[in-house]
């Protein structure tokens, strides 16, 4: 069973396991690193503010076990709401959790009236790719970002058809 909890300053705790074991096991997928969170970064006050600042927050559970997390901007001017931080443990891959965690951003963007969701992927990455992909996210064919060094395609879906 998959069970989805949005995230308040006060569950830092929760985030900041998660944060920790997604950039250990896949330091390529995110624009930080383990290092960047750990030692004297590694603060209550650094991991309460990170979920302040980003306005949505969700932590994924398969069969009550910590399984994945994910995030999104708020829509701004552009009513473009991005997918950040999309991370799924080694041991609930293929599982849903990626499913759920994409459908809880897609909801939460439509509920705040954005009229796009779109995010940015590491080449190479075809599970991730795959995952968005039924989603109804495509390739925009905007030149390829970096991600800390990395090539990323954008993907993304218009939400307002």
């Amino acid at each position: 069973m998959i069970d989805l909890r949005v995230l308040e300053p006060d569950d830092w705790q929760d985030w900041r396991a998660l944060r920790l074991a997604a950039l250990e096991e896949a330091p390529q997928a995110f624009s930080s690193t383990l290092a960047d969170w750990q030692g004297a970064a590694d603060t209550e006050q650094r991991w309460r503010s990170r979920l302040m600042a980003v306005p949505f927050n969700v932590v994924a559970a398969l069969d009550c076990e910590p399984a994945g997390m994910v995030s999104a901007s708020g829509p701004g001017d552009t009513r473009t709401v991005e997918l950040l931080s999309m991370w799924v443990a080694p041991f609930a891959r293929g599982r849903g959790v990626g499913d759920a965690l994409v459908e809880a951003v897609r909801r939460w963007a439509e509920e705040h009236d954005a009229r796009r969701l779109m995010l940015q992927v590491a080449e190479g990455n075809e599970p991730a790719v795959s995952l968005y992909r039924r989603h109804g996210l495509a390739d925009t064919g905007a030149p390829a970002a970096a991600l800390d060094g990395i090539c990323a395609l954008e993907m993304a879906i218009d939400l307002s058809v």
